[in-house]
């Protein structure tokens, strides 16, 4: 979802972090040319799902993500999918493609532009630290995530929690 300038989501938010397990190696192997159109792919899916869902893109820079959802019920969705389609894409040049994610839920707010950093609070730091736990195909959430939306799983998902 697109918001205007100075609209980002500000308050309490659910904010996700993504990053593709072993890039670095894929790049290596795959050659640059190559591995873009592998990256052109893996973006496609990320933001179909996050438009559907009501996400907003952040960032994105190399092969991660970095978006926020207002609703924390919408960013599991929107997870639970983009999983499941990364998992059955035929990846060009047979790339194999294993994305980890973490979600977590907190206050945050977008920085000024004159900070050069886009959002700030605590929760953010949190929320990659999150992220960055996950192995591919694995998406991990917070506490307050978890809490947020384990009634509200649709059939099939079960969530993996942390445990902060």
């Amino acid at each position: 979802m697109k918001f205007a300038p100075g609209e980002a989501p500000s308050g309490t938010v659910t904010m996700l972090f993504t990053d593709i397990e072993g890039s670095s190696d894929s790049v290596r192997e795959l050659g640059a040319d190559r591995w873009e159109s592998v990256l052109e792919h893996h973006a496609a899916i990320v933001r179909e799902e996050l438009a559907r869902h009501g996400g907003f893109e952040v960032r994105s820079e190399g092969d991660s993500f970095f978006a926020v959802f207002t609703s924390p019920s919408a960013a599991t969705a929107a997870v639970a999918e983009m999983q499941r389609r990364l998992n059955v894409a035929d990846w060009p040049h047979q790339a194999s493609v294993r994305v980890r994610m973490g979600l977590h839920t907190g206050e945050a707010r977008p920085a000024s532009a004159a900070s050069g950093v886009d959002y700030v609070g605590f929760e953010v730091s949190r929320a990659a630290r999150i992220a960055a736990a996950a192995h591919g195909g694995q998406v991990l959430v917070s506490d307050s995530t978890e809490s947020l939306v384990r009634d509200l799983l649709a059939p099939g998902l079960a969530l993996q929690n942390l445990g902060e």
